[in-house]
């Protein structure tokens, strides 16, 4: 059997990564970014070309990241907050819109946005997940760009 497989590429050298932080909750998020960017220039990004904004909290992440992907050419993009569960509804709807709204962005202009909000019942939790989700998601964000890229160049070649 002769299968095409490509393979994970976490080389991050030549990409260019924006990341938006959310405000609201922010010494999570901020470990969050922390080990996401001590995470991306690991992988061989440069400093020069991530782009870091911050919003007031997680429903103005998805408007950002839009804007965002209008004005700069990135090969993929970080969402980086936490939503913590409070006695109300508000903690659902924030999460499902915020949730609903990075996935929008990220289909309707096929950037590949890795989503670090943590959605979580406690700051105990939200303090326990914030350094592996930061780490995570410097990884998937270089991961998918080097697909993309790859994907994109197998495409022109069986175009000829």
């Amino acid at each position: 059997m002769n299968i095409y497989s490509i393979d994970p590429d976490l080389n991050g050298k030549g990409l260019s990564i924006g990341i938006v932080r959310s405000r609201f909750n922010g010494d999570i998020s901020q470990i969050e970014l922390d080990y996401c960017i001590e995470e991306l220039t690991n992988l061989g990004v440069s400093s020069d070309d991530i782009v870091l904004v911050t919003v007031p909290g997680a429903l103005e992440i998805g408007v950002a990241l839009s804007h965002m992907l209008e004005t700069y050419d990135f090969n993929a993009m970080i969402a980086l907050g936490a939503v913590i569960r409070g006695d109300t509804f508000h903690f659902e709807i924030v999460s499902n819109e915020m949730s609903s709204a990075i996935n929008n962005v990220s289909l309707s202009t096929g950037v590949p946005i890795a989503n670090g909000v943590l959605t979580v019942d406690s700051e105990e939790q939200a303090n326990i997940r914030a350094a592996k989700k930061g780490y995570d998601c410097a990884r998937a964000a270089v991961e998918m760009s080097n697909l993309i890229i790859k994907l994109r160049a197998d495409q022109k070649y069986e175009d000829e």
